[in-house]
């Protein structure tokens, strides 16, 4: 196995990213326009000592955070009672909210020339791929530029001018993700939101999003292992932060779970006087016969999830679906054949190369999408992975994609021709847009590739007949590399890992490949 390190050097040239800058940043007047809600956006992320402190503390979620989160709705000019008009359907989970998100708001969409409760709808998720106003979405699309700065700001100057009347430092702000939340809350109120699905951030109990007290329905997706700092390290623990959201005025729908896991989320649904209800597949989806915008077979247990959530949402708003024997209506089958989600199994052709693009930072979600990938790998010539997982523990991660692959593909068979271990970086020379920045992350590592290297040992434990691994610094050496193997044979690429990668991907994809065929996520 060959390693190929190129000069880490490069990442120096991106130091602007740090949070020295941020912090002195803080202090200065931003430009009310797209570019500088960006910046000062990114002056409230915490730093990565910050946040390693934390973790070495052993200190879990912060339990004061949704008085903390009510404190600054107050701040802001509203209270949580404001939220109840704008129906929100909440979904936690560990793999696949975001996707039952998107499955909802396409379903929902259908329903918009109908008039009535669904006439304007937001869907708020996170993270982004490549651009920040895409967690805040507005009718399928998101915020445009304008809208972003405009409703930023009025946030960022409503919390400033608070702090100045009652007698505290404007500079402190709530940390990015929070702010982000008050954002949308702020914008689908001022837009007359009507219908407004919100992805919890992380957990549930302690997520920014859990001040909404009067949901039409609550959804929990499938559960595993993940960020187990703060939410502990038991899938019974997971399950008590994930069930957080849970409120007696709405139903709870969620998908099979561990039965430990679902005796969780039954015992807090008691206690909370909200009735549980588990979603299995819809048979019209397991036979196929309604087809799905995002066919891997994993997102069988999201769109049936996402039906059971819609149908209850629109039969709460007096807007009976009409859902007879389990017959879909036409519109929930539109709706489910429409969807859109970049970045999950996603398929883009650009001459001799086949990008397979799959966002997955978990054992589990990288097991499934070692199956979507693996039952497209059949008479490709050559086969590449890009992958990057910047904060998580590689051994694990990496075996759990290779033993997917294995299992699908075969024990003899060839898995990848090449493997690449990147950062989440874009350009070598044009620097890292504004919108990608994260400061979690140890710069020293990203400095060095320790992590890739880390990676790249993995991969070779786990797989040691590759032939060739690189380590390289930036999204644009993993393409580049990709592109001149493609001019000796058809190449077929595996991009998965975190979702940061992706979105990074995507950029570079779009400057070295434009017009390329991207085809509907399959």
């Amino acid at each position: 196995m060959r390693f190929f390190q190129l000069g880490s050097t490069i990442l120096n040239r991106h130091r602007y990213t740090t949070a020295t800058f941020y912090r002195t940043m803080a202090s200065t007047q931003y430009p009310k326009t797209y570019e500088g809600a960006i910046a000062a956006l990114n002056s409230l992320q915490s730093n990565f000592a910050i946040l390693d402190e934390i973790r070495k503390s052993g200190k879990k979620m912060n339990t004061s955070a949704i008085a903390e989160m009510v404190e600054s709705v107050r701040q802001l000019g509203y209270q949580p009672t404001d939220f109840d008009k704008l129906n929100v359907i909440h979904v936690a989970g560990t793999k696949g909210k975001g996707s039952t998100c998107a499955f909802t708001a396409s379903i929902l969409a259908q329903y918009k020339a109908l008039g009535g409760a669904v006439s304007k709808i937001g869907l708020y998720t996170s993270p982004h791929l490549r651009a920040v106003r895409e967690r805040i979405q507005l009718d399928g699309a998101p915020l445009s530029e304008e809208l972003f700065a405009k409703y930023f700001f009025e946030v960022w100057d409503r919390l400033e001018a608070s702090a100045v009347k009652e007698g505290r430092d404007p500079i402190i702000k709530p940390v990015y993700f929070r702010f982000l939340t008050l954002v949308a809350f702020h914008t689908y109120l001022r837009e007359n939101v009507d219908t407004a699905i919100f992805e919890v951030g992380i957990g549930g109990e302690h997520d920014s999003t859990n001040v909404i007290q009067k949901p039409t329905v609550v959804g929990i997706s499938s559960l595993g292992i993940d960020h187990t700092a703060v939410l502990g390290d038991t899938i019974e623990e997971i399950a008590w932060h994930k069930a957080g959201i849970i409120k007696s005025s709405a139903r709870t729908f969620t998908v099979p779970q561990e039965p430990s896991a679902l005796e969780v989320i039954q015992k807090r649904a008691d206690e909370k006087g909200s009735k549980v209800e588990v979603v299995h597949i819809h048979p019209q989806i397991r036979s196929r016969e309604v087809k799905l915008g995002l066919t891997a077979q994993f997102m069988n247990g999201n769109a049936s999830l996402a039906v059971a959530l819609a149908a209850e949402h629109l039969t709460l708003l007096g807007m009976n679906p009409g859902i007879i024997d389990e017959k879909l209506p036409e519109r929930f089958v539109k709706g489910l054949a429409e969807v859109v989600w970049p970045g999950r199994c996603q398929v883009v052709k650009s001459g001799a190369i086949e990008w397979c693009i799959d966002g997955a930072h978990t054992v589990e979600s990288l097991q499934v999408c070692g199956k979507w990938f693996g039952a497209r790998a059949d008479g490709i010539e050559k086969r590449v992975l890009i992958f990057n997982q910047q904060k998580r523990e590689s051994d694990a991660l990496i075996a759990a994609l290779a033993n997917s692959l294995k299992e699908i593909l075969g024990l003899d068979s060839r898995i990848f021709d090449e493997v690449i271990f990147c950062t989440n970086f874009t350009f070598r020379e044009k620097g890292h847009k504004a919108d990608l920045v994260s400061l979690g992350t140890h710069p020293e590592a990203l400095q060095k590739l320790s992590v890739q290297t880390q990676l790249a040992e993995a991969w070779k434990n786990a797989v040691p007949d590759t032939k060739v691994s690189h380590v390289i610094p930036t999204v644009e050496d993993a393409v580049e590399i990709v592109t001149s193997l493609s001019l000796k044979a058809p190449v077929q690429v595996l991009v998965t890992g975190s979702l940061h990668l992706v979105g990074a991907f995507l950029e570079v994809l779009d400057e070295k490949y434009p017009g390329h065929d991207n085809q509907a996520p399959k």
